[in-house]
């Protein structure tokens, strides 16, 4: 017997049957003997609809009364499978974040899980009882619903199995695992078994969109076992084999590289001529941090003429606040011209395996060369290796990294 985190996001949950489908699955778990809490995200739709409401009332709208609306979305889901449940004959209940409670800070739209009070919990789910929590919620130190920013309902499955001590937490999606890269843009990506928990964290963190970045964060700190699985499985309605994010000393054959991932959100922009003297950094970043602007990559060049051009990436979201921001602080800065970019893609080749291996860079700049890509930016972490390159060149990048590190299927 195990105790099991099942967590299914809004596809999984998106109409009656597939709730159904859901429900079965979570029986067939029950019936082996396992004890299981069900984590769910809205019905597929329904978030966007209830955010937009907030905004077309108004743009500069009351956050708290914004995680009111948008949390109302799981709630829905998690009653509605609990109704699923017991009528396949199993003991269930839906639990919304603050009755359980699971206690967040007072960040609304973007909260912080602070601690979760399990006890109850556990008892139900040691007399066989399902546990069915709304995901993506909790309630904050003013009394009010609060809600984890997008993708939250992952990082409420990770830190439910934290507390509850669970086996291990699966997370349901439309793709049935971890692949080597986007399937979509080369055909022979391998599915991974097994990825060590940092190279999930890079990969979400650099465009992969299996897991969400906090999700990863807390498993890796929490050390809860994820398996990553498809919603659909088998036509006779067993699992597909997934993808288990584990501890790196639980793969026997590590890889040099995992996987590639690629991230066409991002822009680049070049602020020219600044004035090469200490604190000319702070006051670029500053201000850029002040405005909530989340830089990535930079690189400094300095000429001899005294100046230094700096360049660094960012979120393209975030490119016009980037903009007005350092147009407010061109006087304070002191540089001449501003050059910015949103046709750029970064690329990003991550295993753990880099830290006993020599020239994974270097396979990486020969690769790209040898298909006439040119880059513009390099940034280097212990197991990750990121390019910014021309967005045009990315499916063409993947691919030729991709059998270059020798993960063609």
């Amino acid at each position: 017997m195990s105790r099991i985190v099942m967590k299914f996001g809004g596809t999984s949950v998106a109409d009656l049957d597939r709730i159904r489908n859901v429900a079965g699955r979570v029986k067939r778990e029950a019936e082996a003997g396992n004890e299981v809490a069900v984590v769910v995200s809205a019905m597929a739709g329904v978030t966007n609809t209830l955010v937009k409401y907030c905004q077309d009332l108004s743009p500069l709208h009351d956050a708290r009364e914004y995680d009111a609306v948008v949390a109302t979305g799981e709630q829905v889901t998690a009653g509605l499978l609990a109704i699923a449940l017991q009528e396949m004959g199993v003991e269930a209940r839906s639990w919304q974040g603050w009755q359980i409670p699971l206690k967040t800070d007072g960040a609304h739209g973007k909260a912080r899980i602070a601690s979760i009070a399990a006890d109850e919990l556990v008892r139900r789910m040691q007399l066989g009882h399902v546990a069915v929590v709304a995901g993506f919620q909790g309630i904050g130190p003013d009394n009010r619903v609060t809600t984890l920013g997008r993708g939250g309902s992952d990082t409420s499955a990770v830190a439910l199995a934290a507390a509850l001590k669970a086996d291990r937490c699966d997370i349901y999606t439309d793709v049935d695992g971890v692949y080597t890269t986007d399937p979509r843009i080369v055909a022979r990506a391998r599915k991974l078994t097994h990825i060590a928990y940092e190279e999930m964290l890079e990969l979400a963190s650099v465009g992969a969109k299996v897991l969400q970045t906090r999700s990863v964060e807390l498993a890796m700190k929490e050390r809860v076992r994820v398996q990553v699985l498809s919603s659909f499985g088998n036509a006779d309605g067993g699992d597909l084999p997934g993808t288990m994010v584990v501890d790196e000393d639980e793969i026997v054959e590590q890889e040099v590289v995992s996987g590639i991932a690629y991230s066409r959100d991002e822009a680049k922009v070049t602020v020219r001529r600044v004035p090469d003297r200490p604190g000319i950094a702070a006051a670029i970043f500053g201000p850029l941090s002040e405005a909530s602007v989340n830089v990535d990559m930079i690189v400094q060049n300095i000429s001899a003429d005294g100046t230094t051009d700096m360049t660094f990436t960012l979120g393209r979201t975030d490119l016009a606040r980037a903009q007005a921001t350092l147009d407010a602080h061109r006087a304070e800065i002191g540089y001449q011209d501003l050059l910015v970019d949103p046709d750029v893609a970064k690329i990003s080749v991550v295993g753990v395996g880099m830290r006993s291996h020599a020239g994974v860079a270097n396979t990486m700049f020969k690769a790209l060369a040898g298909k006439g890509i040119n880059i513009q930016v390099i940034s280097t972490s212990e197991i990750k290796v990121s390019v910014l390159i021309a967005a045009e060149y990315t499916e063409l990048a993947v691919r030729a990294l991709h059998t270059a590190y020798g993960l063609d299927g």
